[in-house]
């Protein structure tokens, strides 16, 4: 915790699931033993020893959510709130500025004078049994041996009202001086001396400086105390026989009065009269359980678990149709895009393409880098209080038209670079403004093509996120905009690689596109279904993985001789990989392809030097793309002599994979 607001963040998240645990408990107050009343606080202990919103998780209640839309309602600020550690580290927040600085250095401060404080309480206690004498122990070995119970060092002191042990690696029983002590109130102590219990103590205390102004969690470490000295007198009762179990109850009836001690580090078995009596009443509900209900005590503890310790993730909030004049809305849209990283690449690609569609500047939160944000905030703002009051997540990508809401985007080109991997994001358009957004908007060229917007974007992980930066403006591109992109390529839109090579008279060149896709379809209700999705899911996927992945390809061949095509008779072309491996060309029958990359034609019969096809990637869309090192194209010839096989490579200034 190293400000106020990573303090607020993992004590409120303790109180949620304290509230939640003291319900459960009082549910099942009559129902499950004391060892599961106690032990289910070790559920609270690991909320308050894990970092709160850790992993972009939360417990029970969305606390981060509120607390980032809070913190920059209050303060303009869009950064994350992290709780790198459940302890007050304020050495790395630098020089105090403002007042919630201060209020964190005082918070801080009350952790160290409580520390102290208790310190000092258990220094003086282990000075004060110093003091005492070695207490005569031929009772306290009876009773450890009948019970088969450990011993410790024993000392009688003068003063004190009730036996109790002190200390977790050193412990001490000290005992009243010049006073009878019955055998069970040494049982009791024994047992706690046998199950550490003063190590819990000193874990609550812990906590209790932690979270010093919190009431909720004093009082919560006032109930495990308790629980704690229940539950050993649970193991006591188990341990006596009718009328011993009745004088036990005596006995702690008459400490009802007593002062006990209070410092951390030790147990007793006086504990203050209210909680003496909330114990007398546990006695007399007193029943051993049978051995079932250990079971039940396992499944329902393991039940509360997951809510309690692995939490759930945080989700976009609503971002769409937000009024101009909704502004927690939107404060609480912006906290959640940065509380739901983009996690994969292609959820960051994913997330941009979406926010180029929709113009929508909190999808654009989601996959832009976080010192990005409050400019992104600013722009959005002046869109919603304009003149034109636009709706509060308003943002303008630059996209030289209007887009194609049932196509969505394409991914072409899938590139890794190191650690960041580039793409082409194509955006097929209904109409286009070709000279401006002021210009009147064109449907199609007068070819009858129709246009898309392209733009390189690259995505890198930054700050444990993922996020996506446009390398370039938009471009617009006529293409034919045919839904067999994924499968065949485009040839208005640049290649991925391009190989080359001469050849008798021939210029031969084989263009290559990859196509990656993340499943955005939507059932649109039908069992049959042919062609494109008829509907296109508009919601940004931040964890999104590429469902489909296929590689294009096309051959052409061109005369830098006149009649030297006229002399090729079949071809046929297959892909070499960077470590030799890949199919060798073979000659089919017309024009076709197969699935690892090759693909023939007939020169003769079917259209001249021309051909490719497309096909799906064989391993994991995911993987880091392996594009061919080069191709190998064999050809045929019509006058009978023999075939040729030439190697055609990356041309000048084709971008290795």
């Amino acid at each position: 915790m190293t400000d106020l607001w990573s303090f607020l963040l993992q004590t409120l998240t303790a109180s949620g699931a304290a509230v939640f645990l003291l319900v459960v408990k009082a549910l099942f107050r009559d129902k499950l033993s004391p060892r599961w009343q106690f032990g289910v606080w070790g559920l609270l202990a690991l909320v308050l020893l894990h970092p709160a919103g850790q992993g972009g998780r939360y417990v029970l209640f969305p606390w981060p959510l509120w607390l980032e839309a809070a913190k920059t309602a209050l303060t303009g600020d869009y950064s994350i709130t992290r709780v790198t550690a459940p302890i007050p580290l304020p050495f790395g927040m630098g020089r105090p500025e403002g007042i919630l600085d201060g209020l964190y250095l005082l918070y801080v401060a009350g952790v160290v004078l409580l520390l102290l404080r208790y310190a000092l309480a258990y220094l003086r206690l282990r000075l004060a049994l110093r003091r005492g004498f070695p207490a005569d122990a031929t009772q306290l070995r009876r009773v450890a041996e009948r019970y088969g119970l450990p011993l410790c060092e024993t000392v009688e002191v003068e003063g004190l009202p009730s036996a109790f042990v002190c200390g977790v690696f050193r412990p001490v029983l000290a005992l009243p001086a010049g006073q009878a002590v019955d055998d069970k109130v040494l049982l009791h102590e024994l047992l706690h001396l046998k199950y550490r219990d003063a190590a819990w103590g000193l874990l609550i205390c812990l906590f209790r400086c932690l979270h010093w102004c919190n009431p909720l969690l004093w009082y919560c470490a006032h109930r495990a105390g308790n629980d704690a000295e229940a539950l050993c007198d649970q193991r006591v009762l188990e341990r006596l026989e009718g009328e011993e179990r009745r004088d036990y109850g005596r006995i702690l009836l008459s400490m009802a009065s007593e002062q006990y001690a209070r410092a951390p580090g030790t147990s007793s078995m006086a504990n203050g009269g209210r909680n003496i009596r909330e114990r007398i009443e546990a006695i007399a509900r007193f029943k051993r359980y049978p051995a079932g209900m250990a079971l039940a005590s396992v499944c329902v503890a393991a039940v509360l678990l997951f809510p309690l310790v692995l939490g759930q993730g945080q989700t976009l909030a609503q971002a769409t149709n937000l009024g101009h004049s909704d502004e927690r809305e939107f404060l609480t849209a912006m906290a959640s895009a940065r509380l739901t990283p983009c996690t994969t690449p292609a959820g960051a690609f994913d997330a941009y393409g979406k926010a180029v569609i929709e113009q929508n500047g909190i999808y654009r939160a989601l996959c832009a880098p976080l010192d990005e944000h409050p400019a992104l905030a600013e722009t959005m703002e002046a869109f919603a209080h304009g003149p034109d009051h636009w709706v509060h997540e308003h943002w303008e990508s630059g996209l030289p038209g209007y887009p194609d809401h049932s196509l969505g985007y394409f991914l072409y080109n899938l590139t890794q670079n190191g650690e960041s991997y580039t793409a082409m994001l194509v955006f097929p358009l209904q109409f286009a403004y070709l000279d401006g957004p002021d210009s009147p908007p064109v449907y199609e060229s007068e070819e009858g093509w129709h246009y898309v917007a392209c733009q390189e974007v690259r995505a890198e992980e930054q700050e444990g996120r993922w996020v996506a930066l446009p390398l370039e403006e938009f471009q617009i591109i006529e293409s034919n905009m045919e839904a067999s992109w994924m499968y065949s390529g485009d040839s208005a839109l640049p290649a991925a690689m391009t190989y080359a090579a001469d050849l008798d008279g021939l210029h031969l060149e084989i263009t290559y596109q990859t196509a990656h896709q993340v499943d955005n379809r939507v059932d649109a209700g039908s069992t049959l279904s042919f062609g494109p999705p008829s509907s296109f899911d508009a919601t940004p996927k931040p964890s999104a993985r590429f469902s489909t992945a296929h590689a294009s390809y096309s051959f052409t061949g061109t005369e830098l001789t006149p009649g030297a095509a006229d002399l090729v008779n079949r071809f046929a072309a297959a892909p070499v990989y960077a470590d030799g491996s890949g199919p060798s060309p073979q000659f089919g029958s017309g024009q076709g392809s197969s699935s690892d990359g090759t693909f023939w034609g007939n020169a003769r019969d079917y259209g001249g030097l021309s051909g490719g096809a497309g096909s799906g990637f064989g391993s994991d869309p995911n993987d880091p793309p392996a594009w061919p090192d080069h191709y190998r194209v064999a050809l045929s010839y019509v006058d009978g002599r023999e075939t040729e096989i030439v190697e055609l490579w990356p041309v000048e200034g084709g971008d290795s994979p």
